[in-house]
């Protein structure tokens, strides 16, 4: 399974990033296989307008899912941000509706993953997200939309994601905005409850250090819960040496603690990281260098999937589908991205678009024992 945005969606004039300092991303996607394409601001290198697709055209979304079944990849975790959930904002659910028709239509599972990035630190709780849980169950019907039924399940349950619980860096308190409460809801509500409940946490959950809130209370609502993702990415990374073993000993770590105490674990692999183009806006005193994770054409991403199969795993989450804010995407994009003065974008180090597709159909059929496990990245179509 992966994480999907689906939040790249044209304004109202049409035309999408108009300017370099309107880039916040920093890979490009192969736009050559969508329905609808929209003009930018951004030139490619041989003059002509770059363009870019819209996350709420039906086509679009579409077009992804059906990647999705073509590569072997099972499914997406569909982010739904906490201003995502408000009653204002409630109704205007387009990409998620799209997604449920697509997941049924080329049978690939569909999971809701809320994320907390937005909640306030005060007067805000999680009792928006109660409310939101009973609309889209009632509304959107997630766990049964019509056609095929996709939502995911774990344990025989509708599994439902709360991401961001345990990280220092939200202005949130974790005590005090009903975690534990949203937690029984949905796990025991007699009309909406009856769900399993996966929780996504920092990397060092388990000694509560690092890059972990230094409370023993995310131990408790770890445990109320199902099963845990701890988020890796920018956690490890190819430019140091053995790194690899160090990945593997946090995953083998983790699963025995889970084991011990009754918990489902998903580690979380990534292709790569880049937020060059994101950093000149968000941290202006301190611009991130392009490509600070490299890809390496896959092999970085294919050794975080063989040492996760490898140590135990059997289940595992893709950073990101869509992600190209970050450069975790994928999906297919580009080499040939818009050119600029002060934009930068990574490229795909001269392999297929899809080649990062191709890569996680290979590791899903070792995951499933449906083929040997392999240290060494596939090769396609070996001579």
């Amino acid at each position: 399974m992966a994480g999907y945005q689906g939040w790249f969606n044209k304004p109202s004039n049409g035309l999408m990033f108009p300017n370099e300092n309107s880039v916040r991303i920093d890979m490009w996607p192969d736009i050559s296989e969508y329905e609808k394409t929209y003009p930018t601001g951004l030139k490619l290198a041989d003059g002509s307008t770059a363009r870019f697709f819209c996350s709420q055209d039906e086509s679009t979304i579409d077009l992804h899912f059906k990647w999705m079944k073509q590569y072997g990849l099972d499914g997406v975790f569909m982010q739904r941000f906490f201003g995502a959930a408000r009653p204002e904002n409630r109704k205007n659910s387009i990409v998620l509706r799209h997604a449920l028709k697509a997941a049924s239509k080329y049978e690939r599972a569909i999971g809701v993953m809320y994320d907390l990035s937005g909640l306030k630190a005060k007067g805000e709780d999680c009792s928006v997200l109660i409310a939101d849980w009973k609309f889209l169950v009632d509304s959107l019907r997630v766990t049964n939309q019509e056609g095929t039924q996709t939502y995911i399940f774990y344990n025989g349950k509708p599994l439902v994601t709360i991401w961001g619980v345990g990280f220092p860096d939200r202005p949130y308190d974790i005590r005090n905005i009903g975690l534990a409460r949203f937690i029984d809801f949905l796990k025991n509500d007699p009309e909406y409850g009856g769900c399993s409940v996966m929780l996504g946490v920092p990397t060092f959950w388990r000694d509560l250090n690092a890059d972990c809130v230094h409370d023993p209370y995310l131990h408790e609502l770890i445990k109320s819960a199902d099963i845990i993702m701890p988020w890796m990415v920018q956690r490890f990374t190819p430019l140091l040496h053995n790194d690899m073993d160090r990945y593997r000993d946090v995953i083998l770590s983790d699963i025995c603690w889970c084991k011990q105490n009754g918990i489902g674990y998903v580690p979380c692999v990534t292709p790569g990281f880049s937020w060059h183009n994101l950093s000149r806006h968000e941290f202006k005193d301190d611009v991130k260098p392009s490509g600070s994770i490299p890809r390496q054409g896959g092999r970085f991403y294919w050794q975080q999937l063989s040492t996760a199969i490898n140590a135990g795993a059997d289940m595992i989450y893709v950073a990101m589908f869509d992600e190209v804010n970050e450069g975790t995407a994928i999906f297919k994009c580009t080499d040939n991205p818009p050119v600029g003065k002060e934009v930068k974008f990574i490229g795909i180090d001269g392999v297929p678009s899809d080649h990062y597709l191709w890569l996680t159909g290979e590791a899903a059929k070792m995951l499933r024992k449906e083929k040997p496990l392999t240290f060494t990245m596939p090769l396609r179509n070996p001579q």
